[in-house]
């Protein structure tokens, strides 16, 4: 692609860029500038009133300088002069801590030191709706277990087949799509790269699959539970370590148990360790632990897990081995911030690699059916509040991904959990009315 956007602009017909920055509650901020202008936004950035978004910012802080990234840009293929580049937010000539996008490169680089390139890919589960939100948008789906239902999934062919077209002209190399296990539920896969190429690229899909679903006269949502009784919103991510070449992956190893290397059991053993801080940040909001401990659901499973366990191709525990030289955290849904995600995977799994971390006992029992006699492994968190008193008492883990983010990030899931806490709710109508 080359440095210069101005060139890029001129030799792919691109008349204006959004320079965007992804906030600490996953909101996706832009400014759209016209091709004449980006040689100077490329230098200096474009101004922000960082306050005006969710960071930890005043008003009284200068403005915060999103930087364009020249190797992340990407030419819109629904909108061929529009053309979207991840930045990076400065502000008084320092990086932002705070700013998911500057954590994530910091953990990255940390890795890099110990000769480490975290490569993942994720499942990015989504509901196409009614564009008011109160239902699905194919009355038609309506079978108890409607998983990889050919015709639902030939009903949005439209839909599904633009976003599959739009990744193979970017060359992402998606290669499956399919109906998930809820009623208006999809997921598209796309092939792994390096951490910080499979954020940017999961925060385009996020925007490229709203873009297009609204083309179409819908709503898509990667809410993690957005109605009840329904299978949620997943995001699992697949997690391998390669060595400095980016050719040998250092957690394959077929002389271990399940193909997995000594490092790549530390690593998750990193993971098992953080787990119940780790979902501050993997499953953020309230919904999301409408998820994690949902009950059954139609379908009869809800497919997330609430216990912190490991196996091997099971697909009923929170950390999945399907294979040699690779995991499956099935812990993440919809809400994770695409750059905080990887962000906490790789210093999780860091921190279990340098203490030499064991993920204790491998579990292969259905945890659905028998769940309850796993009495030796912790329970996830209950909710919101209760994952960020975990990640907030995980020093070494706020540590690892730096105390300002960490801070920033406390302070303001803290104000939000606040504000739910102090929702009126039927809910306490219903129950308390007549006491």
């Amino acid at each position: 692609m080359g440095n210069d956007l101005a060139a890029f602009a001129k030799e792919n017909g691109v008349k204006y860029f959004m320079i965007s920055y992804t906030d600490l509650f996953s909101g996706q901020r832009a400014k759209l500038v016209p091709a004449q202008a980006i040689a100077d936004m490329q230098k200096d950035g474009a101004g922000f009133a960082g306050f005006a978004t969710w960071l930890d910012l005043t008003p009284a802080h200068p403005d915060m300088l999103a930087v364009p990234d020249p190797d992340s840009v990407i030419q819109l293929p629904w909108k061929k002069d529009v053309a979207w580049v991840a930045a990076t937010c400065v502000m008084d000539d320092k990086l932002v801590d705070q700013a998911p996008r500057n954590t994530l490169k910091r953990v990255i680089d940390e890795a890099a030191r110990d000769g480490m390139h975290v490569k993942t890919g994720v499942e990015a589960e989504f509901f196409l709706i009614s564009p008011d939100g109160s239902a699905i948008s194919d009355q038609y789906d309506t079978a108890s277990k409607p998983c990889y239902d050919q015709q639902a999934v030939m009903r949005r062919y439209d839909v599904i087949a633009e976003i599959c077209d739009h990744m193979l002209a970017l060359g992402w190399g998606p290669y499956q799509n399919d109906h998930e296990d809820a009623n208006g539920q999809f997921e598209m896969n796309w092939t792994f790269d390096h951490a910080l190429a499979t954020a940017d690229k999961h925060s385009f899909f996020k925007f490229m699959v709203k873009s297009i679903a609204e083309k179409h006269g819908l709503r898509a949502t990667f809410m993690p539970k957005p109605f009840q009784g329904l299978t949620g919103n997943g995001c699992h991510a697949h997690i391998s370590v390669w060595d400095e070449t980016g050719r040998t992956n250092v957690f394959a190893d077929n002389s271990e148990e399940l193909g997995l290397s000594a490092k790549g059991r530390n690593f998750l053993g990193g993971i098992m360790k953080h787990a119940s801080a780790l979902a501050a940040i993997t499953n953020p909001t309230v919904n999301s632990y409408k998820r994690i401990n949902a009950p059954r659901t139609i379908s009869g499973a809800t497919w997330a897990p609430n216990t912190v366990t490991w196996t091997g191709n099971n697909r009923t525990h929170m950390v999945r081995v399907p294979g040699p030289g690779r995991f499956e955290l099935r812990l993440p849904d919809g809400a994770a911030n695409p750059y905080l995600l990887q962000a906490v995977i790789i210093a999780a799994g860091l921190d279990g690699i340098r203490s030499k971390a064991d993920p204790g006992k491998r579990y292969d029992i259905d945890m659905y059916q028998f769940g309850h006699t796993v009495t030796d492994a912790p329970k996830l968190p209950l909710n919101l509040l209760d994952a960020l008193r975990e990640f907030d008492n995980d020093k070494s883990l706020k540590a690892a991904l730096g105390e300002e983010f960490s801070s920033a990030y406390l302070k303001l899931k803290q104000q939000e959990w606040n504000s739910y806490a102090s929702h009126f709710t039927q809910w306490e109508r219903d129950h308390t009315l007549d006491i």
